[in-house]
């Protein structure tokens, strides 16, 4: 069967299952070929009934259509009034066909079959039991309030896509929440089929193996998510598997597996193991994906959230770090509630926002504060999951629960040169001490503060952010509400204080100071919407793999220049950092992600140390100077520290470390197979590794001229 064949079948059965008027017309069209099919008949009948027509005043297209509608017309208006030869007996056979057309169609034996047949289709395609795409289509597996959020992506790269969803939810029941949130236009692009996901018996009527990419989403909410979607993954493999037994190499396979976990800890898990390394061998890339670190993304990275919906504008994220004048501060992030949510957005952080040193030399950490009634064991529960890095950097703790005392504690680590901290705050955020500390924040000149409400009921996040005191609201803090569907009322409240703007006065050594003031949520910004929480980041990876291609090009200790780069096409180039990105584990090409997501923070610095605007991309391309080149090195060891730690990573203690025992350094490299890193150590106590932080900080121009975007 064609495609066009198909496509022309799709819209048929759209057309009958859209609206009574269309079924109608369809019947009537099926009336007017009988009509035709009966007047032909009587042209081939070689009888002159057009001349006794018109003798007896009698349209020529009556005649026909008598015939259909009345069984004997034949005898009362014709045989009556004319006279038929033996020769024209044809005339007999003619109208005795059209009779039999008329029973079937007007005494209601052809309007059941086609009512039936209509109505068996109908419910077919509603119910999802109908598969008309055959390639280069992209399918869902599973349903989820993601979904729309994942079509839209999918739209944003190819408006021409065919989208297939498989669940076993009712597909009506998909169909009307899918009308809720998307146009007519992507809908007519949409189908959905009714099967279940693990089941490989629907893979061969979704032609899976001929599909661009795969989405498995699952349901969020059941507790066995993670481990449903595992065994889909299972399943997929077996079926290409056995595809490929049958039809060699040649078989086609989607280019890519997004598998959604909701749990933090399997989603670390698949970041740094080999897992699914039987995907890899069958030519698929597999990538994890967690809804919370996708909005982390968006919010650290992106900095921005688009609208699907077109209701308004899209909303543009401030900066973690925002100095003022000569002001040297430090980003400090407050998260209100410890749940799946600020945790992952917590981690993302801690791998993307390293900033440059301060003037002195003194590291600019990341202060990273969790509030939660039930910190301590918390905390503990925190300390334990990502242990290796608090072996290094110890954990602060601060009790602010009535009747305590506001002491600051230390927990673990040997202290020192990570740029990453953590403190955990065991208090109520609406009690005066909890209150209090926040507002000692906003008030701290040294900091860069940003609130994150991020508990796990979206009612509690927005009273939280609309009864904050007066010092957060007024001292230009960005205050974070997690919502779990519409932005809107979050959005229209800082559009509308934003543009509220009024003088104030204070007075300050007996002179009277005139100031201009907002609105109180002229900083309030919405972030973690389900249906809208879905975004790729196709640039990231582009550089990423460009990164990896550097790595690849060292040879002793230097990467290859800038200038034998560009003697090279960029085609060739990007065809090889795909080959060698294929051959990658999946931890370092974590790894190469996350250098990649910390390129704007980098780019931010570089402008800052030229005297120009944050948002100022016109020198971008130019050629690094040597102190430029150590500052952006510097921060990124400082997070290449961060990310081996939070992935696993331990640093050696004395027995294990090549710099303590130099002689045996070729040996000790090896301990990385087992997750214990000499590197992990501060950037002027490397050895000559750091040239390869240079040399990516040297490369940033050319990434960027590869690339051929902003970032």
């Amino acid at each position: 069967m064609s495609r066009k064949y198909r496509k022309l079948l799709l819209q048929f059965d759209r057309a009958l299952s859209s609206s009574l008027l269309k079924q109608t017309l369809i019947l009537l069209i099926t009336m007017a070929l009988a009509f035709v099919a009966s007047y032909i008949l009587l042209l081939l009948s070689g009888h002159d009934w057009d001349t006794f027509c018109e003798a007896n005043g009698l349209s020529k297209w009556v005649l026909p259509l008598y015939l259909l509608i009345d069984t004997n017309a034949l005898n009362n208006v014709y045989i009556n009034d004319a006279h038929i030869e033996y020769g024209s007996s044809w005339i007999l056979i003619a109208s005795s066909i059209t009779y039999v057309m008329g029973v079937v169609i007007f005494s209601g034996m052809i309007i059941s079959v086609i009512t039936n047949t209509i109505s068996r289709r109908v419910d077919d395609h509603r119910g999802g039991n109908i598969f008309y795409l055959k390639s280069g289509h992209y399918i869902i597996m599973g349903y989820d309030d993601m979904v729309p959020a994942i079509i839209d992506d999918i739209f944003s790269k190819d408006g021409n896509a065919f989208v297939q969803i498989l669940s076993s939810i009712d597909s009506e029941r998909i169909r009307k929440w899918l009308n809720s949130t998307l146009d007519s236009k992507k809908m007519e692009r949409v189908l959905i089929n009714y099967g279940h996901r693990t089941m490989t018996e629907c893979y061969s009527k979704i032609h899976l193996e001929a599909a661009k990419e795969i989405f498995i989403v699952g349901w969020r909410i059941k507790e066995t998510h993670d481990a449903m979607n595992v065994e889909n993954v299972d399943s997929i493999c077996r079926y290409l598997n056995g595809l490929k037994m049958k039809k060699g190499d040649a078989m086609p396979v989607p280019k890519r597996i997004t598998c959604v976990f909701e749990d933090l800890d399997t989603y670390t898990a698949f970041k740094s193991t080999e897992i699914f390394a039987k995907v890899r061998e069958l030519g698929i890339e597999f990538v994890p994906y967690n809804f919370y670190t996708g909005w982390a993304k968006q919010v650290f990275v992106k900095r921005c959230h688009k609208d699907s919906s077109g209701g308004h504008a899209a909303t543009e994220y401030p900066s973690m770090l925002r100095e003022q004048g000569d002001e040297e501060r430090y980003a400090h992030l407050v998260f209100v509630g410890i749940t799946n949510c600020s945790v992952a957005m917590a981690m993302e952080a801690a791998q993307v926002l390293h900033f440059p040193a301060r003037r002195d030399g003194s590291m600019r950490k990341t202060r990273i504060t969790f509030v939660e009634k039930n910190a301590d064991t918390e905390m503990d529960q925190f300390v334990t999951r990502y242990h290796h890095f608090f072996n290094v950097e110890p954990a602060g703790y601060k009790d602010l629960t009535s009747g305590s005392a506001a002491e600051a504690e230390e927990t673990g680590g040997e202290g020192g040169f990570l740029d990453v901290e953590f403190d955990f705050i065991k208090g109520d955020v609406f009690s005066k001490r909890v209150q209090d500390e926040l507002c000692s924040y906003a008030k701290d000149k040294s900091q860069s503060l940003s609130i994150f409400l991020a508990m796990r009921n979206p009612k509690d996040n927005f009273a939280i952010g609309m009864n904050l005191h007066d010092d957060i609201y007024f001292s230009d803090v960005p205050i974070f509400i997690r919502q779990d569907r519409s932005d809107n009322f979050v959005t229209n409240l800082r559009s509308r204080d934003s543009a509220f703007c009024k003088p104030y006065y204070t007075v300050e050594g007996g002179a009277l100071v005139e100031g201009r003031r907002h609105g109180r949520y002229a900083n309030i910004y919405p972030f973690g919407m389900i249906n809208t929480g879905f975004s790729t980041d196709d640039l990231s990876l582009e550089r990423a793999k460009l990164i990896n291609y550097l790595y690849c090009t060292i040879d002793g200790n230097k990467m290859k220049e800038v200038s034998l780069l560009k003697a090279l096409t960029d085609r060739t180039i990007k065809k090889e950092a795909e080959e060698k990105w294929d051959e990658l584990t999946v931890a370092l090409k974590w790894s190469n992600l996350y250098c990649a997501y910390s390129l704007r923070i980098k780019l931010e610095a570089l402008r800052k140390m030229r005297h120009l605007d944050s948002d100022d991309t016109s020198s971008d391309t130019q050629t690094l100077t040597e102190e430029e080149k150590g500052v952006l090195a510097v921060m990124e060891h400082n997070r290449w520290n961060v990310e081996k730690l939070l992935m696993g990573f331990g640093k050696p203690d004395k027995s294990e470390d090549k710099y303590e025992h130099p002689e045996f350094k070729d040996k000790l490299k090896e301990n990385r197979r087992v997750y214990i890193h000499h590197d992990i150590r501060p950037y002027d106590k490397l050895d000559d590794v750091k040239e390869y932080d240079l040399q990516i900080a040297e490369h940033i121009p050319w990434l960027l001229e590869m690339t051929d975007k902003g970032c």
